[in-house]
């Protein structure tokens, strides 16, 4: 593997969403052969969601009528298969079978052995990405590629943590490697699913939400390729939500750092875990449109590219508890704060932003399941006050580091929307505070329109002679590739 740098390409479910989605998958995987591709590639879309669905029927009594419930999801997958040649189009449709009647059996267990129904559960949602693994190497090869599935297992070494398991990274580096090495020299293109891994004994794991992009990651990381690819459905990373701002534009280059921060609050291109290992060792992360090749797309590396705009992007989070706690204990005394996030850490529940005064204390919760009894114990050291229906924006751009400023655009644009939280000390290239969560489509709205519709206008009054490309640009005319 010293010579060779390959490139790991994964796939999300809606890019293998039919046969027809495979097929696309297939040309483009082609079109980066002479990179020695590495394919990681997501459960169909929708079939997750299925496969917990009748986990959860199961559960309650009904492993008979829960393994039905997945029929239409297996006729997707045949439909896959019959585009594929005589002799793999058996082969592939007998594995379909037996994955039906594999997760029928276990389904029964689900129902008959509830001490250990995390494990399986884990085990029925590998299945997703198995056939879709399986149907995209044999799409491969019926494309001409030499291609093999590699079972993700024998790859991605985990903790025991069920449902939302951690790689250990020495293990899962070295197996990948021995592995995926003699594959990738003899210029075969390995084709894994993501989001699935093993445990100390062999048994199957999950890396939780976003885990096919971890797979991809970790896979890179251990090979150490010369790009990671996340192709999806939208045109990169974009500007703000496009559910909330229609207008928004893709974002051409992002550093880590960004691309961590617009993940972690609300950015659901690409999972923060993502950026970890790719961080570590140095390796771009390109975030494509399986449906638009002709798009460049967003490429995240160690550096960003400074824009007229200052601020790159609008993120923001719904559903989110703020907690406030008042105490004049706090006042010259040490040893407060830690007993304070003591209390989380004790009901295992993720603090995102927090704000510090000589006497108070305000943080962010995205969870709130544990809250009633972490206010409990809060209440023994101060005044506890909850805030419900919150949402958080975050102000991205490296451009925040030397631009004075910013913060008072950023409230003067929303003067008339009550601000309960703000934080910006923590980070140099963002700007993150808590607003009510009915107002935030219209704050997220007026910010984009602020940092990017009115620098675009006057970024072009200030050419003297700006071509019409430019003027229709300006105004939503055309694309964003005139940026």
């Amino acid at each position: 593997m010293h010579n060779l740098k390959p490139v790991v390409m994964k796939f999300g479910g809606t890019s293998v969403e039919d046969a027809r989605a495979f097929a696309r998958v297939a040309d483009i995987v082609a079109s980066q052969k002479y990179l020695r591709p590495v394919v990681v590639v997501s459960a169909m879309s929708g079939m997750t969601d299925a496969l917990l669905a009748s986990v959860c029927q199961a559960r309650a009594g009904s492993p008979q009528s829960a393994a039905t419930t997945l029929a239409p999801q297996f006729a997707r997958h045949v439909d896959v298969a019959m585009t594929l040649r005589a002799n793999e189009q058996k082969e592939v449709l007998r594995a379909i079978e037996a994955a039906r009647q594999e997760i029928a059996q276990l389904l029964n267990k689900v129902a008959e052995e509830p001490n250990k129904r995390a494990a399986l559960a884990d085990a029925v949602l590998s299945f997703g990405e198995g056939l879709s693994s399986m149907l995209l190497a044999a799409m491969l090869n019926r494309r001409g590629l030499s291609s093999q599935q590699v079972d993700a297992r024998d790859c991605i070494v985990t903790d025991g943590e069920h449902g939302c398991a951690t790689p250990l990274f020495e293990e899962t580096y070295q197996r990948s490697q021995e592995t995926l090495g003699p594959l990738v020299n003899s210029a075969i293109v390995p084709v894994l699913g993501g989001f699935v891994g093993a445990g100390p004994g062999g048994e199957t794991t999950t890396l939780g939400r976003g885990g096919s992009d971890y797979t991809a990651a970790l896979l890179g990381a251990a090979l150490r390729a010369g790009e990671i690819q996340i192709w999806t459905d939208v045109t990169g990373v974009l500007t703000a939500d496009p559910r909330v701002v229609p207008g928004a534009q893709t974002i051409p280059r992002l550093s880590y750092a960004e691309a961590a921060e617009l993940a972690y609050f609300g950015a659901k291109v690409l999972h923060p875990k993502t950026i970890q290992p790719a961080v570590e060792d140095n390796i771009p992360v390109r975030i494509c449109n399986s449906r638009a090749l002709d798009h460049a797309g967003t490429l995240v590396g160690a550096e960003s590219e400074t824009t007229a705009h200052t601020v790159k992007a609008i993120a923001h989070k719904t559903g989110v508890t703020t907690v406030q706690i008042s105490s004049a204990r706090m006042l010259g005394a040490y040893g407060f704060l830690r007993a304070l996030f003591e209390v989380f850490d004790r009901h295992r529940t993720i603090v995102d932003v927090v704000t510090t005064s000589e006497v108070s204390v305000s943080l962010s919760l995205d969870d709130a399941g544990a809250l009633p009894a972490i206010v409990a114990e809060l209440s023994q050291l101060g005044t506890v006050r909850v805030e419900r229906d919150r949402a958080i924006i975050c102000v991205v751009g490296e451009g925040l580091r030397g631009t004075p400023g910013i913060a008072a655009r950023v409230f003067s644009t929303i003067s008339d929307i009550n601000v309960t939280l703000i934080s910006q000390g923590a980070s140099s290239i963002n700007l993150t505070f808590a607003i009510e969560e009915a107002r935030v489509k219209e704050a997220v709205t007026r910010l984009h329109e602020e940092f990017f519709e009115v620098d675009q206008v006057e970024e072009l009054c200030k050419d003297p002679l700006p071509s019409s490309n430019k003027r229709m640009s300006a105004f939503g005319m055309q694309g964003i590739t005139d940026q």
